[in-house]
């Protein structure tokens, strides 16, 4: 059995999601398609990187990712073919890769340049079709990865803020990443928080000048509405509101500033 899971920013709406799952099925009727979203902000290429990484250790070795956020489609960017912690990757050279690239085992990355394992006639405008799809149906099909193309020497990844650390143990942070509950998603890790962290003290949490309050352990640690600290799933920090949005209480925005003291 193999696994080809979709990412794209296209939506649900048109045909570019069938268009290419229909490519992938010529290519190996067997393949089982898996759509982990299609509702990525429009070209946010961040969002799309973080969602990535969170779901490449959740699927079977062997899964073959397709992850299509491009607005530089038709260009020269190039498209890779990326194998990590022994699942693949295919996706534009444009920073899709950053996060994976940071956290999980690298064994090979390829610049996808087989024109045999293409559409016969290349649109300038919808590579998730004419490349990326076919690619990855020959890859779920057993092509090995180093007949895609050549090896890489390079790849694109952004730059990824980091937490910065006090003398008096606290950490200033910003948040990376908003999901569809309004739940921000910051930059400091569990590790940071336990690296920073002063014995016998407890962590207050801040968004700019508001006060959070200490960490907790689940959205129901307060009351409905309130807002809430806690370490979820993603093992980084995530500020919450118990049954409600903290990005419109708080009218955050990605990069905003967090700051956690003891």
């Amino acid at each position: 059995m193999a696994i080809v899971a979709l990412m794209t920013d296209f939506g649900t709406r048109d045909h570019y999601v069938a268009a290419m799952k229909g490519v992938i099925l010529q290519v190996n009727p067997k393949a089982v398609l898996v759509d982990i979203t299609h509702e990525i902000e429009p070209q946010q290429i961040t969002e799309a990187a973080f969602i990535l990484r969170q779901v490449l250790p959740c699927y079977p070795e062997g899964t073959v990712f397709v992850v299509v956020v491009d607005p530089t489609v038709g260009t020269r960017r190039r498209i890779l073919a990326a194998k990590y912690s022994s699942r693949y990757v295919i996706a534009p050279d444009n920073g899709l890769l950053t996060f994976v690239h940071r956290d999980a085992e690298l064994q090979e990355i390829r610049v996808v340049e087989n024109r045999m394992l293409m559409a016969s006639k290349l649109s300038t405008t919808f590579h998730g079709r004419d490349i990326m799809a076919p690619v990855a149906g020959h890859l779920s099909k057993g092509v090995p990865i180093d007949q895609l193309g050549p090896l890489a020497d390079r790849i694109e990844v952004f730059q990824v803020a980091k937490p910065a650390y006090s003398r008096d143990g606290s950490v200033d942070g910003q948040v990376l990443f908003i999901d569809r509950f309004g739940n921000l998603i910051t930059n400091i890790s569990e590790l940071d928080l336990v690296a920073a962290r002063s014995p016998g003290r407890v962590h207050q949490v801040m968004f700019g000048s508001r006060v959070i309050g200490p960490i907790c352990n689940a959205y129901a640690d307060v009351l409905r509405g309130e807002l809430v600290a806690l370490i979820g799933s993603t093992q980084m920090l995530e500020i919450a509101v118990n049954s409600g949005s903290a990005a419109s209480v708080l009218n955050a925005h990605r990069g905003d500033s967090v700051h956690v003291h003891t």
